[in-house]
């Protein structure tokens, strides 16, 4: 405990219910990659609240990772091929930075009195830059894969 906090609540990256669920639609839509999907087949798959993925799809168009048709024939499907997006720029889309503190933060740097003789500095620069090593270099092809492996081990019986 570090006066009255638990130290690794501080240490950890929040990520939201709405970036949880982006990253859910993401890997979703690629798994499917090349397929038109239903936004409600997503809805139940995914278990995110209709109106809720309705407006993060929103979003995602906007930015260039989906493309949407309505109509019969309508759907959703990626823009992008999963190789080409990383986990962690749907993480900046939607949570803004990977930053574990304002001071370290690349896009809103915080300054404070106590940075040029904060011992906590550089831990706090270490534990962004792994962040964004990992998000950076994992795509949602890699996650699709991952996905594939955790079903066959769900389904490895004696």
């Amino acid at each position: 405990m570090l006066h009255g906090f638990n130290f690794l609540a501080i240490v950890i990256m929040k990520i939201s219910f709405k970036g949880d669920y982006a990253l859910k639609i993401i890997l979703d839509l690629s798994i499917n990659f090349g397929n038109k999907i239903q936004i409600k087949d997503i809805s139940k798959r995914q278990d995110i609240p209709l109106k809720f993925l309705q407006q993060l799809v929103l979003q995602l168009r906007s930015a260039g990772y989906v493309k949407t048709r309505t109509g019969p024939q309508g759907g959703i499907m990626l823009a992008k091929n999963p190789k080409d997006i990383t986990v962690g720029e749907i993480i900046r889309l939607i949570e803004g930075t990977t930053s574990p503190i304002a001071c370290v933060n690349n896009i809103s740097h915080t300054v404070c009195g106590y940075e040029s003789r904060c011992v906590f500095l550089p831990m706090w620069v270490e534990i962004r830059d792994r962040i964004n090593n990992v998000v950076d270099n994992t795509t949602f092809e890699d996650m699709v894969n991952r996905s594939k492996d955790l079903e066959n081990v769900s389904n490895y019986m004696i």
